[in-house]
């Protein structure tokens, strides 16, 4: 569970990503479209076939991947 307090933005890619890239992939694809991976966001990103997603999240102490 990733405990988050007060207001968080939220953003989700619009293209599909591959589901192979664990957090440190994912990280630098945020940083590749000129965002902060490490500024507290919520980045969220889903499967080509659109049934699971991925969660990227800096919790203060660490990157947090959620994969459902």
């Amino acid at each position: 569970m990733i405990g988050i307090e007060g207001a968080v933005r939220v953003l989700v890619a619009a293209k599909p990503v591959d589901f192979r890239k664990g957090m440190d992939g994912l990280a630098a694809l945020v940083q590749q479209l000129g965002a902060d991976p490490f500024s507290g966001v919520v980045y969220v990103f889903r499967s080509k076939r659109a049934d699971r997603v991925k969660l990227l999240h800096w919790d203060g102490t660490g990157l947090v991947v959620v994969a459902s």
